[in-house]
């Protein structure tokens, strides 16, 4: 079994931000989902401090549920979105 030295891939060829970029292209509902994630856990670190009287843990549940929810949305509408991009706007031969 020989390697030959001169094939290279391309995905080892890209470095992290080149290779997100074009992952961004391809799927763009998935980083529109990491950064909603990101703000709803923020938004909810941030009003930690005043939440009131309600338990910490139910503060928790909800933006755990709120955060899981816009994930599971945006993975929903990138999914509704390549269908109707393969299926749909497809031009017919």
């Amino acid at each position: 079994m020989s390697t030959n030295p001169d094939i290279s891939l391309s995905s080892y060829d890209e470095g992290q931000g080149s290779k997100f970029i074009r992952k961004a292209k391809e799927t763009p509902f998935v980083p529109i989902g990491m950064a909603g994630f990101a703000a709803i856990v923020a938004y909810g670190l941030y009003k930690l401090k005043s939440r009131g009287n309600t338990k910490m843990s139910l503060h928790l549940i909800h933006m755990r549920v709120a955060a899981q929810g816009f994930v599971v949305g945006a993975m929903t509408l990138g999914m509704g979105y390549s269908m109707y991009k393969e299926y749909w706007a497809k031009p017919k031969p």
